[in-house]
């Protein structure tokens, strides 16, 4: 995220190159906060609970510091399914293992389940953005989040495993089938708790390798830092052409 909030200045052209900027959640661990102009540059933790319990604390100070026109864009990697490593997924739904858009949370015992559609108008904006870039492979499709890294998404790889690689290639194809096209563990409760605040909210993630083809990511360091890059390039761009017709 410091790295994110030093390339929106430079983009930006807000102080000086290389410049710092100060992380204003430093009296916490829980996750750290940039201030760049108009945009905050927060980290969320990895899976659902981290990225829930940063959504409340920022949501309540936007709330409080009555920022209006406030759009959320999650950054990020994933493992794609029948896409080439490095291509660039917006997400047009959420869904959960069982390819459903829907986030299950038990609230005082009682099962709440809400939607995870994200802004159609937004995810569009972005898709945009790529063709105007023009520099990688980008794609529209429904994002499988999950609540485990290894058995929750099919890997062979883990501590446990009680299915066959047959098995895995199945329920991989069957996601893909049903729209699936990468696989992440945050997606589903950002797009359910921005769409319960009335808050247009975006999900672009890179993917790092084609689950169809192994678990292990393969590819050189030097390849995986570019690929992290493109998400950023996207939102960056997509920021400047919004601030310019603002």
């Amino acid at each position: 995220m410091s790295a994110f909030a030093k390339y929106v200045a430079s983009e930006l052209g807000l102080g000086q190159s290389g410049e710092d900027h100060p992380n204003i959640c430093t009296g916490t661990d829980r996750f750290v906060m940039f201030k760049v102009g108009p945009v905050l540059s927060v980290s969320h933790g990895m899976g659902v609970p981290s990225m829930a319990i940063m959504l409340h604390e920022v949501l309540k100070l936007l709330y409080h510091a009555r920022c209006s026109g406030v759009t959320a864009i999650r950054l990020g990697t994933s493992g794609g399914i029948g896409l080439e490593p490095g291509s660039v997924v917006i997400t047009r739904q959420a869904v959960d293992a069982c390819f459903k858009p829907e986030f299950e949370q038990l609230v005082l015992g009682k099962r709440v389940v809400r939607g995870t559609d994200l802004d159609a108008g937004l995810a569009q904006e972005l898709l945009q953005c790529s063709a105007d870039l023009g520099e990688f492979p980008t794609v529209m499709g429904n994002t499988m989040c999950t609540l485990d890294f290894y058995e929750g998404q099919g890997r062979l790889d883990g501590a446990l495993c009680s299915y066959t690689e047959q098995d895995k290639q199945e329920y991989l194809r069957a996601a893909h089938a049903a729209g699936v096209r990468n696989i992440e563990m945050e997606s589903s409760v950002l797009a359910a708790m921005c769409s319960a605040c009335g808050l247009p909210a975006a999900v672009v993630c890179v993917t790092l390798l084609d689950r169809l083809r192994g678990d292990q990511v393969s590819s050189p360091h030097d390849l995986l830092a570019k690929f992290e890059q493109r998400p950023q390039r996207l939102v960056v761009h997509f920021i400047k052409k919004r601030l310019a017709g603002a």
